[in-house]
């Protein structure tokens, strides 16, 4: 559906220096995916989700869409193919205006117009399109209906919750009928349960239109609530990708680690371990484990197994289980202790089961 190539973006900074916001992204997103991209501050993951619709021009690289086709930028000069044809023209703004319309963009502050009903706030993108007021009228209720806000078709964004706020935006982007939907931390200034509700309106909209979602985000929850697919981004590069569910139980980056730390109650690890809590102190001969239980080995009963089958205690320290994509993922931190050689084979056994094993403290190395 959408495919990024060698994306690059840099800006001049204050001092003088160059800023690379994007080095080199490419992406390939599937059609009626709900894609994550996820980063700290400064990653680049706004740049990037602005530089599909055009928002920001890369410097370099190739934005292809499916059903439209493809945009190249050289020296920050842009050229556009359409789809179906082998002649690259330089891109006006007829075509960037076209892009637009097939692709709806929500923001984390909703930009609505504070002087506008919720009707009318709705009804902006459809002035220029040359529909009647009647068609307009019937679109702008359509899509009220759709994010359950038909009783608010004449209140002010003054006058509704920050979640009925972001209903709205989602609905006016949702205008043009996009097959496109770009998320930019649109969840980030609503509690908890709001950004629940929100989050179950996007994957309603997904299955409902076959929309195609990009979530820019900072936070794993909101990747773990809805996507499909995510990308980690950190210095304006894409250092993991794959399925949400591949991404969390075996990651690879440190930064990664860090994410699905914090939202798998694995975080809790870290500050035990920091605060030199008895708990996680691996004694002599004993070791600090983390076992990772995949949608394959999550509803055996491995740890008791194993603790039988060589003579082992496994004491649970931490425990929590995920589901991800609609299968289990299991996360468990243990204190094994008994003679090394009967650990050693215990946590082989583990492996061998499809456990993925990580030890982080080791007493043998007192």
């Amino acid at each position: 559906m959408i495919e990024l190539s060698g994306i690059r973006k840099s800006y001049q900074s204050p001092g003088g220096g160059t800023v690379k916001a994007l080095d080199g992204v490419s992406l390939n997103i599937g059609k009626g995916d709900i894609y994550g991209v996820i980063g700290y501050s400064g990653a680049g993951k706004s740049t990037l989700v602005r530089c599909v619709n055009f928002l920001e021009t890369p410097d370099e690289g190739r934005v292809t869409i499916d059903g439209f086709g493809a945009f190249e930028s050289r020296n920050g000069k842009l050229f556009f193919t359409p789809e179906g044809e082998s002649t690259q023209r330089a891109a006006g703004e007829a075509d960037l205006r076209r892009l637009r319309r097939g692709v709806g963009m929500i923001f984390q502050h909703f930009n609505l117009l504070d002087r506008s009903t919720v009707f009318e706030n709705v009804a902006y993108p459809l002035k220029h399109t040359g529909r009647s007021e009647a068609e307009i009228e019937k679109r702008v209720l359509e899509l009220l209906d759709l994010v359950e806000l038909s009783d608010k078709v004449d209140n002010y964004p003054s006058q509704l919750s920050g979640g009925q706020k972001q209903r709205v935006a989602i609905a006016r982007a949702l205008a043009n009928d996009p097959k496109i939907l770009l998320s930019d931390e649109a969840t980030s200034a609503l509690d908890p349960d709001v950004t629940e509700s929100i989050l179950s309106l996007l994957k309603s909209l997904n299955k409902k239109l076959g929309l195609t979602i990009i979530m820019i985000t900072h936070e794993m929850a909101v990747i773990k609530s809805i996507c499909t697919r995510v990308a980690v981004m950190e210095q304006g590069r894409v250092v993991e990708e794959g399925s949400v569910y591949d991404v969390f139980s075996s990651p690879r980056e440190v930064i990664t680690r860090r994410f699905v730390a914090a939202t798998s109650g694995l975080g809790n690890l870290g500050k035990l371990i920091s605060g030199k809590s008895p708990l996680v102190k691996a004694a002599p001969d004993n070791q600090l484990v983390n076992l990772t239980f995949g949608r394959e080995c999550v509803a055996e009963a491995l740890i008791s197994q194993a603790s039988r089958k060589f003579e082992v205690n496994l004491s649970i320290v931490l425990a929590n289980v995920d589901l991800l994509q609609d299968s289990p993922l299991g996360f468990t931190v243990v204190m094994a202790q008994g003679k090394p050689e009967n650990i050693a084979a215990a946590l082989d056994y583990l492996r061998a089961s499809g456990v993925r094993v990580e030890v982080i403290d080791d007493g043998r190395n007192l």
